[in-house]
C-alpha cells in the first residue's frame, strides 16, 4: 500500500512537472517581445557605468528584479483565483502600455535625430549637478528596478493568460518558474552583453591569430548588438501589444482574417495586423497622454 502511494505521488509530481514544462515554454514564447525589450533596455541602463562597476550594478538590479517578482507573482495568483475576469482587461492595459512605450521611443528617436546633445555640454551639466558617481549609480539602479517592475508585470500578466485555466498549484509553480527563469536569463545576458567589449579587448591581446581576431570582432560588434537589440525590442513591443488587442477584440481578429485571405500566410497576417494595430494604439495613447499633459499645464498655469 505504501509503495503504491509513493508511485502515485511520483506519477503526480511527474505529471505536474511535465505540465509546468509545457506551460513555461508557451508562456516564454508569448512574452518573447517583452523579454527582448527587457534585455535591450536593461543593457542600455547599465551602459555608461564605470567598467569595474558594471557587474555590481547588474547584480543590484537583479536582486531588485527578484523582489519585484516576489510581489507580482502572488498578486497575479490572487487575481487569477478570485478575480479571473480581470486577466484580459489587465492584458489589454499592459498591451496598451507596451504600444505607448514603443511609439514614444520611435517619436523620441526621430525627434532627437535632428540635433544630438553636445557631449561637452552634458559633461558640464553633470559636473554642475554636484552628484557623486556613487549617487549617480544608485539612481541608475533605482531607475532600472522601476523599469523592471513595469516589464515584469507585463511578463507575469502575459504568462498568467497562458495558465489561467490551470489548477492553482500548476499556476503557482509555472509562474514561479517563468519569473525565476526570466530574471536569471535576462540579467545573465545583460551581464554578458555589458562585458562583451571587455572580453573582446582581453581576447584581442592574446597570442595567436584566431583568438585576437575573434576579440576584435566582439569589440566591433558590441555597439551594433546594442542598437539591434533596441530596434528588435521596440518592434516586438508593437507585435506583442498589438497582438493582445487583435486576439481579444473580434473586429480586429476579423481584420487579421481578411489580411490572411488576401494571400498572406497566417503568421505573416498575424504579425502585420499586430504591428499596424500596435502602432495605432501607441499613437492614440501617446496622443491622449500629451493632450492630458497640455490640459493639466493649462489649468495649472493661472496658479502661477
Amino acid at each position: 500500500m505504501a509503495g503504491a502511494s509513493l508511485l502515485t505521488l511520483l506519477d503526480d509530481i511527474a505529471t505536474l512537472l511535465d505540465d509546468v514544462a509545457l506551460l513555461t515554454k508557451a508562456a516564454t514564447r508569448k512574452t518573447a517581445g517583452v523579454l527582448g525589450d527587457d534585455l535591450a533596455l536593461n543593457a542600455q541602463q547599465v551602459a555608461g557605468v564605470r567598467a569595474h562597476r558594471e557587474l555590481p550594478v547588474v547584480w543590484s538590479v537583479f536582486k531588485g528584479s527578484l523582489v519585484n517578482k516576489l510581489i507580482l507573482v502572488p498578486a497575479a495568483l490572487l487575481i487569477s483565483q478570485f478575480l479571473p475576469w480581470l486577466v484580459v482587461p489587465l492584458m489589454m492595459v499592459g498591451g496598451a502600455y507596451l504600444c505607448y512605450e514603443g511609439f514614444e521611443k520611435v517619436v523620441h528617436k526621430l525627434s532627437h535625430r535632428r540635433g544630438r546633445p553636445d557631449p561637452e555640454q552634458r559633461a558640464q551639466a553633470l559636473l554642475a549637478s554636484q552628484e557623486t558617481p556613487q549617487e549617480l549609480e544608485k539612481q541608475k539602479v533605482r531607475g532600472a528596478i522601476r523599469t523592471d517592475f513595469i516589464l515584469s508585470a507585463e511578463i507575469i500578466v502575459l504568462s498568467l493568460a497562458v495558465v489561467a485555466n490551470e489548477p492553482l498549484l500548476t499556476r503557482s509553480v509555472t509562474l514561479s518558474v517563468v519569473a525565476l527563469a526570466v530574471t536569471v536569463g535576462v540579467y545573465g545576458l545583460v551581464a554578458a552583453i555589458v562585458k562583451m567589449d571587455d572580453a573582446g579587448l582581453w581576447m584581442s591581446q592574446r597570442p595567436g591569430a584566431l583568438v585576437p581576431a575573434t576579440g576584435r570582432a566582439l569589440v566591433y560588434s558590441a555597439p551594433w548588438l546594442m542598437k539591434a537589440l533596441g530596434i528588435l525590442g521596440t518592434i516586438a513591443m508593437f507585435l506583442v501589444g498589438g497582438g493582445i488587442f487583435v486576439h481579444n477584440i473580434d473586429l480586429l481578429h476579423r481584420l487579421m482574417d481578411t489580411v490572411e485571405h488576401a494571400g498572406l500566410p497566417g503568421f505573416a497576417a498575424d504579425a502585420l495586423t499586430s504591428l499596424v494595430v500596435g502602432l495605432a494604439v501607441g499613437a492614440l495613447v501617446l496622443g491622449a497622454v500629451w493632450l492630458f499633459g497640455r490640459l493639466r499645464g493649462e489649468r495649472a498655469a493661472p496658479a502661477h
